[in-house]
């Protein structure tokens, strides 16, 4: 079941060009049909293995006549603008005019698919046209096969369909933020830098604008009942039945009585609401009298500043963080929201970044504590051993950590089991949300407690989300950094999440917070710093939070990146899965990410 108010798409397109030699008399009729053929091959693989966020298969346009100079190539740039065409493919066979035939939008993700092979020079063309690119300062990527192939063939090489199918996820990605709004609910958190929100980043780089609105919103709109009333009494329902609450952490004197916390439900419910309200619109406000409310913010991304001008008076916002950043709710199984404890915009950006490119929940954390083996083995006598053995990073947080990050649903034929070594008992699994089932979100209900606050930090109550999530599964964790006269830069971290013995958890856990949601990651060491420990990764981590994702897609976070212009300062990728516009080699080849700041600096936010 879809929840009937769901993010707004205008569901960007792929844009395919194919491109030809334009000399009549028997070369361009001879290179009709298999241009097209390339074409037609590039937009089944990307409509059959690639979706939007919101769950649609991407479709492609493909120009409707070969491109063989000015006048056809401005022909499809209009087609394109009109079908919504956010990233741009160009195939090619053969020798074509090199930047008489090119994509020059300037915004516009594109790339050039040159085949490999000797009977017609694409890579001649390939080479050409990413010169003339360069040359005009428009960034492309170039793909070009490793293998030479026979003319005719229209199958796509492994290798090119990896970069085709990287090229499209991140360019999508870019589109899909265009003219979209990060709602900011309050503002800075704690003197939390990601807080501070900044207009210019989000403008210049992502091409989406900032909504500041004051907590004092969702307090009017709970006062005067500005949310839908009969799905309240659903969800309270719901919230009743599904959600099991935990052990109450505070001293018997301190403790909320039960009327205090039946009242914090639902406050916590209300808040949900009027927060997805906030971001989406809500037709139904519009029937009791608040039409400007029912519009929403158009917001793709969002944050809660809660701590501590709201969370002194009134229930935290964990569970509204938790059950938005989910992706189910009392409506059924729902697109995730990304949505930000503490209003951290940079973190929320982070998990929106994994989310388009994957459609999963995301987990937001504090990258809080690095255990070394000596240090677990100190205070619980065990030895970390497989991949645990060179120490491990507690990522806990009492906000929007996504109830899919129990690890509890069901494995699929798109969640194959990970390499990872085994560790303690069960590997978990997180789907893309549209591979959800309702069986999937009752496991992972199943797995979660709601304890209520520990008052010392949350004077005014509320639910904290508790649950361990199960280890093997292969995540990677980012987060977007500004720094004064550098600007914006993308640290990426993959790796597994690890189960200990529950003895060695609860041990450990303990010297936290109990009652909030612990994952252990192992980042992936590769010997080069700061990756040749783990407790490097914690000391060169750039804040106090990290996004995590569902899967190894550091190699996609860095496409996007460089498509944002935003360098990556810090990665355990290895050097061949670096895929950046083909310019980029010309910023230096010896030193990848030297020339990746460079280029970045030279180009300039895409905006």
């Amino acid at each position: 079941m879809r929840s009937p108010l769901a993010i707004s798409y205008d569901l960007p397109r792929v844009g395919i060009r194919p491109t030809i030699d334009g000399r009549y008399g028997g070369v361009r009729e001879s290179l009709e049909g298999p241009t097209m053929a390339m074409a037609r091959a590039a937009a089944d693989l990307i409509s059959s293995n690639l979706r939007h966020a919101s769950g649609q298969p991407i479709e492609c346009v493909i120009a409707e006549a070969c491109i063989s100079g000015a006048a056809e190539a401005a022909q499809a740039d209009s087609l394109f603008r009109v079908q919504n065409v956010g990233c741009s493919l160009t195939v090619t066979p053969c020798w074509c005019y090199g930047s008489e035939t090119i994509d020059t939008d300037p915004i516009r993700p594109k790339a050039i698919w040159g085949f490999n092979g000797t009977e017609r020079p694409g890579a001649v063309y390939l080479a050409a046209a990413l010169a003339g690119h360069a040359q005009s300062g428009i960034p492309c990527f170039g793909i070009y096969g490793k293998e030479v192939q026979d003319q005719g063939d229209t199958t796509i090489p492994d290798d090119v369909r990896e970069k085709i199918l990287r090229f499209v996820r991140a360019g999508i990605a870019v589109s899909t933020m265009q003219g979209k709004s990060y709602l900011a609910i309050g503002g800075t958190s704690m003197g939390i830098a990601g807080s501070i929100v900044d207009p210019s980043f989000f403008s210049n780089y992502l091409g989406m604008r900032v909504i500041a609105s004051d907590m004092s919103e969702v307090l009017g709109r709970i006062e005067k009942g500005i949310f839908d009333q009969e799905e309240f009494q659903v969800a309270l329902d719901w919230t009743k039945t599904h959600c099991q609450e935990g052990d109450d952490p505070n001293e018997p004197g301190k403790q909320r009585t039960r009327a205090q916390k039946d009242s914090d439900w639902e406050t916590s419910i209300k808040m949900t609401l009027i927060a997805r309200d906030m971001m989406v619109g809500n037709p139904k406000l519009a029937t009791l009298g608040y039409p400007e409310q029912a519009r929403g913010n158009n917001a793709i991304a969002g944050g809660f500043q809660g701590q501590r001008q709201w969370t002194d008076h009134f229930p935290n916002g964990d569970f509204m963080e938790a059950m938005l950043c989910s992706s189910f709710d009392w409506n059924g199984i729902r697109e995730p929201f990304a949505f930000a404890t503490e209003n951290d915009s940079l973190n929320a950006i982070s998990m929106l970044f994994g989310k388009l490119l994957t459609g999963t929940a995301q987990m937001f954390s504090d990258v809080r504590t690095y255990w070394s083996p000596e240090s677990v083995q100190r205070a619980t006598g065990h030895k970390l051993s497989g991949m645990s053995e060179a120490g491990i990073l507690h990522l806990i947080n009492s906000g929007p950590t996504a109830l899919d990050w129990t690890g509890a649903s069901s494995s699929s034929s798109s969640n194959p089991p990970s390499p990872a070594p085994s560790s303690q008992g069960r590997k978990g699994f997180i789907k893309s949300w549209y591979e959800m089932t309702p069986e999937d979100a009752d496991a992972c209900l199943e797995a979660t407690k709601f304890c209520p606050s520990i008052v010392e930090y949350f004077p005014g109550g509320g639910w904290s989300t508790d649950f361990t999530t199960l280890g093997e599964m292969p995540v990677t964790m980012c987060r977007i950094n500004l720094v004064q006269g550098l600007g914006p830069v993308l640290q990426i971290a993959e790796g597994w999440t690890i189960s200990l013995p529950d003895a060695v958890h609860d041990v450990l856990d303990q010297r936290t917070n109990p009652t909030w949601p612990t994952t252990w990651f192992a980042p992936r060491l590769s010997g080069a710093a700061p990756y040749d420990s783990v407790y490097n990764v914690m000391l060169h981590w750039g804040a106090n939070h990290g996004a995590i994702c569902y899967g190894h897609i550091g190699a996609d976070l860095a496409t996007l990146a460089s498509m944002l212009r935003i360098p990556v300062c810090m990665h355990n990728l290895e050097s061949g899965d670096m895929f950046r516009p083909n310019s980029w080699y010309r910023f230096g080849s010896l030193d990848e990410q030297s020339a990746d700041y460079r280029a970045c600096k030279d180009y300039g936010a895409l905006y």
